[in-house]
């Protein structure tokens, strides 16, 4: 079992920045591949960015590419998301997730673990 906790969002002015946290419980963080996701009013979940257990693979959704960063520290069980250069159009309740599966995922349906979320809201 994985408990997250995600952190750090808010009220932010387009060209801003936000870091959101994710703290997991749990002695096996580092097996679990990590994931972002955000889901803006009237609108799907959507894939932002995932890490797998290493760090070695990344990937991000296209539209992010460039702003955020995904990242890890594996001795603080925690998730990172820089967020850069916001945009109204950024503006969601962002989840992280985790899953220990064998291959990289940029699906919800392979997460197994959830966050409860963290809004964020980018002002034009």
């Amino acid at each position: 079992q994985v408990q997250l906790v995600e952190s750090g969002g808010g009220l932010v002015q387009a060209g801003g920045s936000l870091r959101l946290s994710c703290a997991a419980s749990g002695r096996t963080f580092s097996s679990y591949a990590m994931g972002w996701f955000r889901q803006a009013p009237g609108k799907e979940r959507e894939f932002v960015a995932c890490i797998s257990w290493s760090g070695g693979s990344i990937y991000y959704k296209d539209s992010v590419k460039g702003r955020f960063t995904i990242s890890r520290d594996n001795a603080k069980n925690t998730v990172y998301l820089q967020m850069n250069s916001l945009k109204p159009e950024d503006t969601a309740v962002y989840y992280c997730a985790a899953h220990n599966r064998l291959y990289d995922s940029l699906s919800s349906r392979d997460y197994d673990y959830w966050g409860q979320g963290t809004q964020v809201t980018v002002s034009s």
